[in-house]
C-alpha cells in the first residue's frame, strides 16, 4: 500500500524549499532560521510537516539548533551525510522494521527519560496533544504522530538517534499507513483510544525520568502495532 501522494510528499517539499533557501539573502551561514510560526505560514503547512523538513535539516549540518535561541543556518560548504534505508518491499519487511523501531526508540526513550529538558518535555505534551486533537477532528494524524517521535528522539540529546530516525522517517510514514489501512474500520476508534493511551503512558514515563519505564512504554506502543498489523495481515 502506497502512502497518499500528499501525505508522503509535503514534508519533502517544505524541505526541499527550506534547502534551496539556505545560503540565500536572509538565510547565509550562522543567520537565524524564522520562526517556526513564520516559516509554517510561508510555506503553507502544519508545524509538524515542518518540523520534519527541518529535523532533516538538522540531521543533515545543514542547520543547527542553538537552545534557547532557535535554529541557525550551519556551514553549508560541509557535504552532509546522507544515510538512505531503502523502501519497504514486504509485509515480512515492515515487521523488521516496527522490530528494530521497538529496540531503537525504547533506548530513545530511555535517553530522553534520562536528559529531556523542561522545553523539550513541553514539546512532547505538546505535540501528543496535537496527535489527539487531529484524531478527534477526524484526520489521519499521521504528521502529528511522527512530529510526537520526534519530539522525543530530539529529547534524547543524542544526534545520532536523530540522524537515524530522521533517515527512517518514510519508512515510518509508510509502516503507520499500512497498519491503518490493514485494520478494520469498525475498530479504528478502540484503535485510536489505544495509541492515545500508549502515547500518554510514554510520556508520564518520561515526565517522572523512569529509565526502564519510558523504554518499556515505547516497546509496548510499538509491539502494540505489529499485533495490531498482523492481527489482520495473517501474520506470525
Amino acid at each position: 500500500m502506497t502512502p497518499p501522494t500528499h501525505d508522503r510528499l509535503l514534508s519533502d517539499k517544505v524541505y526541499d524549499e527550506l534547502l534551496g533557501l539556505l545560503g540565500t539573502r536572509g538565510f547565509e551561514p550562522q543567520s537565524r532560521l524564522p520562526g517556526e510560526t513564520q516559516l509554517a505560514l510561508r510555506f503553507g503547512v502544519s508545524r509538524p510537516v515542518l518540523r520534519q523538513a527541518l529535523a532533516r535539516l538538522r540531521a543533515e549540518g545543514r542547520i543547527v539548533a542553538r537552545k534557547g535561541s532557535g535554529n541557525y543556518v550551519g556551514d553549508l560548504s560541509a557535504e552532509p551525510v546522507l544515510v538512505s534505508f531503502g523502501p519497504l518491499t514486504s509485509i515480512p519487511d515492515v515487521r523488521s522494521f516496527l522490530e528494530f523501531r521497538c529496540s531503537v526508540e525504547g533506548e530513545i526513550a530511555a535517553h530522553a527519560a534520562r536528559h529531556h529538558t523542561a522545553e523539550q518535555l513541553a514539546q512532547i505534551r505538546r505535540e501528543r496533544d496535537r496527535f489527539e486533537t487531529a484524531l478527534h477532528e477526524g484526520h489521519s494524524g499521521i504528521e502529528e504522530d511522527i512530529a510526537f517521535h520526534t519530539a522525543i528522539t530530539q529529547a534524547s540529546g543524542n544526534r545520532f538517534f536523530t540522524m537515524t530516525m530522521t533517515a527512517l522517517c518514510a519508512q515510518t510514514r509508510f509502516g503507520i499507513h499500512l497498519v491503518r489501512g490493514l485494520s478494520d474500520p469498525g475498530t479504528r476508534e478502540q484503535r485510536h483510544a489505544a495509541v492515545c493511551r500508549e502515547h500518554a503512558r510514554i510520556e508520564a514515563a518520561i515526565a517522572a525520568r523512569d529509565v526502564p519505564g519510558s523504554r518499556a512504554a515505547m516497546a509496548a506502543h510499538l509491539t502494540g502495532g505489529i499485533e495490531r498489523l498482523f492481527q489482520h495481515a495473517g501474520g506470525g
